[in-house]
């Protein structure tokens, strides 16, 4: 738990040494709920190098029919990429990331199509009053 009540994973980046903290969502909490006590010295979750994780995401993809390859770095920049999609602030993302410079973070993020026409929908909307105005006394 942290200070805001919420179950987060809290860590420290074995790469650049950075910490970096994110708070769970409802299924993840409910998936450790279910496991909870399975592992001896009350560990929530095994800590695993990072090519025993890429030989469980090998299998999980192989038994989920998935062709692509899963890796940990794959699943790093779907989470970046998603966050930020839905409206994730880019710093928040980066601190979740556990980056240091948000150029890093800039790296992950890719701009979708959808993103685009979502924030022109939103401006749009900020815009009708002024629009009208213009339209009005040009």
């Amino acid at each position: 738990t942290s200070f805001d009540g919420g179950l987060w994973i809290m860590g420290k980046r074995e790469k650049t040494g950075v910490n970096f903290n994110i708070p769970l969502l409802e299924v993840p909490k409910m998936i450790l709920d279910k496991y909870k006590g399975s592992l001896p010295n009350n560990v929530v979750l095994p800590v695993l190098s990072n090519q025993k994780m890429n030989a469980y995401l090998k299998e999980i993809g192989d038994l989920c029919g998935i062709e692509k390859e899963l890796t940990f770095h794959l699943a790093r920049h779907s989470f970046a990429t998603l966050t930020l999609s839905k409206g994730v602030s880019i710093e928040s993302v980066s601190k979740m990331l556990g980056h240091t410079n948000i150029k890093t973070t800039q790296i992950y993020a890719r701009i979708t199509d959808s993103k685009i026409s979502h924030d022109m929908a939103a401006f749009a909307g900020k815009m009708k009053g002024v629009e009208t105005k213009l339209a009005v006394n040009p």
